[in-house]
């Protein structure tokens, strides 16, 4: 099934019994955010939360978590909620195969209902902003869909960019934006910046599951989300154009902002609790001026709590980190069999595959360290044989106990690229990265004394089924 609007998918989420509603009053600070941290605590079923009584607000609505398990992921996707991990990682590679797939536009689009512009905008009239951890410099909108435009070449849809960027309210007007260097909307703004003008960007909230989804997917800079959107629903995307900009947003956004992306001004942004479980300090950050804001009435605000993994932002990059890399990779290496890069947004990247020769398995590493995604955040590559499931992690830790021999299989690459973000770099954007072989060496190769492995029957995958059908699972 696919959800046009955020409110859908609630409703989705509820009679699965996967929405929980706060009645009872809460503390904007710091009840909301504990709550949502807490809810991840709660295990691959954790529910969805929704707060409508906020103390010091008269009319607030706060939807948290929403993607915060396996379960609300499987739902988002249209899957039964007890799909597992790695089916649901298997289930987007056949979707991505579906790509691409055009979005539909749409009139009447619910964030038209009401407006703001001008000297009459005010953030703080439309949303009810609260901090998610108390070290944050500011309040932060965490979980928008940030839309723009190659300034060289706007009429190509396929070079624009729909993307996750965490943003603080600098005030009723004014917002400061950090663009990872290797993201596609700081190419676009260096572009808009050489020419010495503004990049115009819409900034829509309360999107539907799927939006959320893959406006956090590493996709190349000339592929469209909304194309890959549509992929994953099965059924094409629905769109409107934004009033100021002539931007493509999401038809069921609770919210839409729209203003620019003001050249070469930056403000102080941050700190703010990252992806990584680290705080991030302040730096110069891009400025966006707000023109205008167009909202549902009654708009639902979606925050994402984001600390100490796992929370909801790890469940969001999760599959869809896994798999452009296991697409890019397969493309020049058809051994690969799985990538697993769920952990921190694939700060770790563990790779199964088969081996043509001796060696072949370190040359896949230094391939994942080079891949659009692994350029920013591949730290650490692992590669197993292709009978390790790279999502057992017992499986992963077996082969690093008896298959890599620390002399020969660690390959330290100095100096390579690294977000920012990432707190083992001394110097911010350089770190040096790790490739670990942990499979069978095979020839010329013949290190190690591996001929006697023992296998699994031939029957025990049957005995699987039998054992899960017996004990009702």
């Amino acid at each position: 099934m696919a959800y046009d609007d955020l409110r859908s998918f609630l409703d989705c989420l509820e009679k699965e019994g996967q929405l929980l509603r706060i009645t009872e009053q809460v503390s904007p600070e710091p009840d909301v955010a504990a709550a949502a941290n807490a809810a991840c605590r709660l295990g691959d079923n954790a529910p969805a939360l929704y707060f409508d009584d906020i103390a010091g607000f008269t009319d607030a609505r706060i939807a948290m978590n929403v993607h915060g398990s396996w379960a609300n992921h499987a739902l988002a996707l249209g899957l039964p909620k007890n799909t597992g991990t790695k089916e649901q990682v298997e289930e987007f590679i056949r979707r991505w195969a579906q790509f691409p797939v055009k979005p539909e536009w749409r009139d009447n689009p619910p964030w038209a209902q009401n407006t703001m512009e001008g000297e009459d905008v005010d953030i703080f009239q439309v949303l009810p902003l609260v901090r998610l951890n108390d070290g944050d410099g500011g309040f932060y909108l965490d979980k928008a869909a940030v839309v723009s435009r190659d300034p060289e070449d706007p009429e190509n849809s396929d070079k624009q960019n729909v993307g996750v960027y965490r943003i603080e309210v600098k005030g009723k007007r004014k917002l400061a934006m950090q663009p990872v260097p290797m993201h596609d909307i700081a190419l676009q703004l260096r572009k808009a910046e050489e020419v010495g003008e503004d990049l115009p960007v819409a900034i829509t909230l309360g999107n539907d599951p799927v939006i959320s989804i893959v406006a956090s997917t590493p996709m190349r800079y000339d592929e469209n989300e909304y194309e890959m959107a549509g992929a994953l629903r099965g059924a094409p995307a629905p769109i409107a154009e934004a009033p100021l900009t002539g931007l493509p947003v999401p038809w069921g956004s609770e919210v839409v902002i729209e203003g620019v992306i003001e050249g070469r001004k930056r403000e102080i942004e941050g700190p703010f609790g990252e992806f990584t479980g680290h705080y991030s300090g302040g730096r110069n950050m891009t400025v966006i001026r707000i023109d205008r804001i167009s909202y549902r009435t009654d708009p639902i605000f979606e925050h994402l709590y984001i600390g100490m993994p796992w929370t909801e932002v790890d469940y969001l990059i999760a599959a869809n980190t896994c798999v452009p890399i296991y697409q890019q990779l397969k493309q020049e290496f058809p051994e690969v069999q799985a990538v697993n890069a769920m952990y921190t947004h694939g700060l770790v990247v563990i790779v199964s595959t088969k081996k043509r020769y001796g060696g072949f398995a370190k040359a896949i590493g230094m391939r994942v360290l080079t891949l659009p995604h692994g350029l920013g955040y591949a730290a650490t590559v692992i590669v197993v044989d292709e009978n390790i499931d790279p999502f057992n992690l017992p499986q992963v830790m077996w082969a690093l106990s008896v298959k890599m021999n620390p002399r020969e299989d660690l390959v330290v690459v100095p100096n390579l690229p690294v977000l920012e973000l990432a707190p083992q770099a001394q110097t911010p954007g350089i770190v040096d990265k790790l490739i670990i072989d942990a499979t069978t060496p095979v020839s010329p190769d013949r290190r190690g004394n591996y001929s006697t492995q023992v296998h699994d029957l031939p029957e025990t995958a049957e005995w699987v089924q039998r054992l899960q059908r017996l004990a009702g699972k």
